[in-house]
């Protein structure tokens, strides 16, 4: 028998959010990536706007802004419509979406700076 899988949809990654929306912002993602839901992002300094996070980075994307709550496909322009999870809100750690190569200090460091936004990281299956 074939198993079937079916894709994350917010429940998955969104465990806690405080009422009336907020815990969420609107943000642009920078064009020249799609950004899969529970993606984990930064914003780059000079203008706001938000893409993967990237440790490594030295524009502000190195860290953490939130958790993206809505797949941008931002691949050929700038998207204005994606949601953050940006404070006061429980995260699953398993449907989050980090960036390859994040090391383990790197995702515990960034797992402690999204705290200190009020986005909590907890254990899930």
């Amino acid at each position: 028998m074939t198993a079937i899988r079916e894709a994350n949809n917010l429940g998955d990654v969104l465990k806690y959010e405080a009422p009336n929306l907020y815990s969420r912002d609107r943000v642009t993602v920078t064009s020249g990536q799609t950004l899969a839901l529970g993606s984990v992002v930064g914003v780059v300094s000079a203008t706001g706007k938000v893409k993967a996070l990237d440790p490594a980075a030295t524009d502000g994307t190195e860290v953490p802004f939130g958790v993206i709550a809505n797949e941008v496909d931002a691949a050929l322009a700038d998207r204005e419509d994606g949601i953050l999870i940006a404070r006061h809100a429980v995260v699953a750690s398993g449907a989050l979406v980090w960036p390859d190569g994040i090391t383990p200090t790197q995702k515990a460091d960034a797992i402690a700076k999204l705290r200190l936004l009020g986005v909590l990281v907890r254990i899930s299956a």
